[in-house]
């Protein structure tokens, strides 16, 4: 599968990638750059109710102050999570 960058730099999602990985409109398509590769991973629409008190705990500092915040934060949580599997994935195929 090939695509060629637009101006814009947009790529093209071919139909049976987008297929198997479950890839849907709306999803946050969560980028970064690994060695020099770049890492994407498709994350949930986020939803439109508010989370930020959900993380405080009396006494403790505030970890996120804003919705903004705690998005960025769940993503890349979720990210570093799908990477370590993904390589745990790998290296259990190395051993077999």
């Amino acid at each position: 599968m090939t695509s060629r960058v637009s101006e814009r730099g947009q790529i093209t999602i071919d139909r049976s990638a987008r297929q198997q990985l479950g890839i849907r409109p709306g999803m946050i398509a969560y980028q970064r750059v690994v060695s020099g590769r770049l890492e994407v991973f498709f994350l949930p629409a986020p939803h439109r109710r508010s989370l930020c008190g959900v993380l405080h705990r009396e006494g403790e500092p505030v970890k996120v102050r804003n919705g903004q915040e705690l998005e960025e934060a769940v993503m890349e949580a979720i990210a570093e999570e799908q990477g370590l599997a993904e390589a745990q994935a790998l290296a259990g195929e190395d051993l077999a």
